[in-house]
């Protein structure tokens, strides 16, 4: 499968991220300086899937705002086609982010009343089932109300990857999540479906997500060592150092992004995610949200991501 088309059903929106240049005091003014810019755990990780070779579709809905004009000129330069529905009278989704002096997140706001009141009626649509038809694969986030991630479930016949997104928005999931070739989150998301700690160890968290429907996942932990689980076993792959530390924003949805094109491709969850933690590293190098995912770059990290290992 040389170019696979891949369906992102999911969050585009505005994604601002104000980043502190004095260390950060609870309620206290701190100095720093805001960026805006289009984002989107669906859309981000739909652009680093198209970079990595897929061609791209993307689901979503937006107001009739200056926002949602920003969104479709972003999905339009990326090169997606765009089958999103558009709310003359609504605003546009937002997520807004406060980052530390380092680039972790001390605090977010997630603006996206319109995702809960109109994603359902979307899928129930039949140009959902239209796209779903001319796609290899889908991949969701968890912006989705539960209703709508039932819905695609429902009317997916292709392999259905999702993004976590939140440890609150994760239980979401729970319903679909035997109907998932992989989802992606962070320890937190996955203790939440696992119904163990954040700080249980990588055995207990598969056992847990295994226990509870879910045949494969990739688990994150900041720039810690990224685990990976089938029903065949445990696989670890330890990040390399990045370079520079930017922005950790979208790191996450490059990973996601790029081990499902890879695995769409029919590469091995091992290898795979070695690709997919190549290009967070480079998420976290860059301000923007979704990374340049360019040969040379890319291989240039690859070569530095270590081979998988398994875990007993």
């Amino acid at each position: 499968m040389n170019s696979p088309r891949l369906l992102a059903v999911g969050g585009a929106h505005v994604d601002r991220r104000g980043r502190m240049t004095a260390p950060f005091v609870p309620g206290a003014s701190i100095p720093g300086a805001m960026r805006e810019d289009v984002g989107g755990g669906a859309f981000n990780a739909l652009r680093g899937a198209v970079q990595r070779g897929a061609k791209g579709t993307l689901m979503s809905v937006r107001g009739g705002d200056a926002a949602g004009d920003a969104v479709a000129a972003a999905i339009a330069a990326s090169g997606v086609e765009d089958l999103s529905a558009v709310f003359l009278d609504r605003a546009t989704p937002s997520y807004t982010a406060l980052l530390d002096r380092g680039g972790d997140v001390v605090a977010a706001l997630a603006d996206m009343s319109l995702y809960e009141l109109t994603f359902t009626k979307q899928l129930r649509r039949s140009k959902a089932r239209e796209a779903v038809a001319q796609a290899d694969a889908v991949l969701c986030d968890a912006n989705l109300p539960e209703a709508a991630l039932s819905k695609l479930a429902e009317i997916s016949d292709k392999p259905l990857f999702a993004i976590a997104i939140s440890p609150a928005k994760a239980a979401r999931l729970r319903p679909i999540l035997a109907s998932l070739s992989c989802l992606y989150m962070n320890r937190r998301e996955a203790a939440v479906l696992a119904g163990t700690a954040a700080d249980s160890t990588p055995e207990a968290l598969a056992q847990g997500l295994r226990a509870a429907g879910l045949g494969r996942g990739v688990i994150t932990a900041g720039g810690s060592a990224v685990f990976a689980f089938d029903l065949d076993g445990l696989t670890v792959v330890e990040p390399p150092a990045p370079r520079k530390v930017i922005d950790v924003t979208g790191a996450g949805d490059a990973l996601a992004g790029t081990t499902t094109v890879a695995l769409m491709r029919g590469l091995r969850l091992d290898a795979a995610l070695r690709e997919g933690v190549a290009a967070a590293v480079l998420a976290i190098e860059c301000a923007s949200a979704v990374p340049q995912l360019d040969k040379k770059a890319f291989d240039e990290v690859l070569a530095l991501v270590p081979q998988a290992a398994e875990m007993a």
